[in-house]
């Protein structure tokens, strides 16, 4: 191992700011929630209020009605989205951010207009295999 190898697998407080050791765990799984394959698009399709669960799952490309339904929990569970049900013939639901939720909106909209912004620059290194 070479010293930059142990530098970074060694952990700095610098690197995650004042976080104390104690909570790391809980933001390991707290970012591995936020940061999965669907979470942020949700989020970032909630940006202009509520939306009824249908026009969240069209909204969203290429995500199963299973994963939108556990991803829509999940995030209700950490309570960065609220579910409203409204006693109506059809009943109707609706999904919109919590004032935390909001207050990721930024984070992940900018993350998804950066892998927009380099998207070619990305699939380029992929193909080529840019494996070390």
């Amino acid at each position: 191992m070479t010293t930059s190898d142990t530098a970074r697998a060694t952990p700095d407080a610098d690197a995650c700011g004042d976080l104390p050791v104690e909570n790391g765990e809980f933001v390991r799984q707290t970012l591995g929630r936020v940061g999965d394959r669907w979470s942020l698009l949700v989020i970032a399709r909630l940006q202009d209020g509520p939306r009824r669960y249908g026009d969240l799952h069209h909204a969203v490309e290429g995500i199963s009605q299973r994963m939108l339904t556990l991803t829509l929990r999940q995030l209700a569970e950490d309570g960065l989205v609220t579910r409203a049900a409204y006693a109506e013939v059809p009943p109707r639901v609706e999904y919109s951010l919590t004032p935390l939720g909001e207050s990721l909106l930024d984070a992940a909209t900018t993350l998804i207009r950066w892998v927009s912004d380099h998207h070619a620059d990305i699939r380029a290194h992929r193909r080529r295999g840019a494996v070390p």
